[in-house]
């Protein structure tokens, strides 16, 4: 039996990129691969129709090959830190129906998917949690969370395609709290200036009714602009289209390779890393 999707639902925004994140392992299959995406299609029962006929356009296909970076650079990240920190905890922050965590499964570490309620309930019908992994059902703005991870052998923290619909003082205080109570953690999420955020929350906003978008999280020059919230961070940055990957490969267009240099430079779609100091 299939879980029905109901069209413009909290449900519905879990299903859009997951079908992006199969179209993602079709169309550049050298470049990503998302095994459970196809798995959980399977399990959905929603009209696709208007994704597909949609999915045929360059700059849709453009859209899925961002996805593809973003998830692979958050995943590189990831096991970067783990090879330091094998028992680390692997946070999803904002989870949806993205794997991630256990893609990046070491056999040791512990695996946690935060999103809201709803989400999560979903979450456990069509992707219930495996060996050393929970799914929290929480408010990432209610810090109570912090005390469902355990973070003895350290922590990682990620949150892809999250923060464009956080207010700014909204992330910088979920980001001082979590360099008080995670040190020696680290932090990486994809960002964007104004004009590219804007563009990415385009449907979202028509949807919500929100008119002001001056006060949502953008960032242009994280380096210079976020160690202005806390002493206790370092901040880092590399563009996520082109940061980790050349896109040097057949599957990739020429016009694609100008897209993604366009938006790592006028759009500065980035993934931040944010790491937490230790305590002296």
């Amino acid at each position: 039996m299939k879980y029905h999707i109901e069209r413009n639902t909290v449900q519905e925004t879990l299903v859009i990129p997951l079908y992006g994140r199969m179209v993602c392992s079709e169309l550049f299959p050298n470049l990503y691969r998302d095994e459970t995406a196809a798995k959980l299609m399977e399990k959905v029962d929603y009209d696709f129709s208007a994704l597909e006929k949609q999915s045929k356009k360059t700059m849709y296909k453009f859209g899925f090959l961002e996805v593809a970076m973003r998830q692979n650079d958050l995943a590189i990240e990831i096991e970067e830190y783990l090879k330091e920190n094998p028992k680390a905890a692997v946070v999803n922050l904002g989870c949806g129906l993205d794997n991630t965590g256990r893609r990046c499964d070491n056999g040791e570490c512990k695996i946690y998917n935060l999103d809201f309620p709803d989400v999560i309930s979903v979450r456990n019908e069509l992707l219930p949690a495996g060996e050393r992994e929970e799914n929290v059902a929480c408010d990432l703005n209610d810090t109570s969370w912090f005390d469902k991870i355990d973070a003895s052998g350290g922590a990682v923290f990620f949150a892809s395609g999250v923060f464009y619909y956080f207010m700014t003082e909204q992330v910088k205080e979920l980001v001082c709290k979590m360099a008080e109570a995670f040190p020696c953690g680290k932090l990486v999420f994809d960002a964007a200036n104004k004009k590219a955020g804007n563009l990415l929350r385009k449907t979202w906003l028509k949807v919500v009714k929100i008119k002001d978008v001056s006060s949502f999280f953008a960032v242009s020059k994280a380096e210079k602009e976020l160690p202005l919230w806390s002493d206790k961070i370092v901040v880092s940055s590399r563009g996520y289209m082109l940061g980790y990957n050349d896109l040097k490969d057949s599957s990739v267009s020429g016009i694609f390779r100008f897209l993604a240099k366009l938006g790592d430079g006028f759009m500065k779609m980035q993934i931040v890393r944010i790491d937490f100091k230790e305590r002296i």
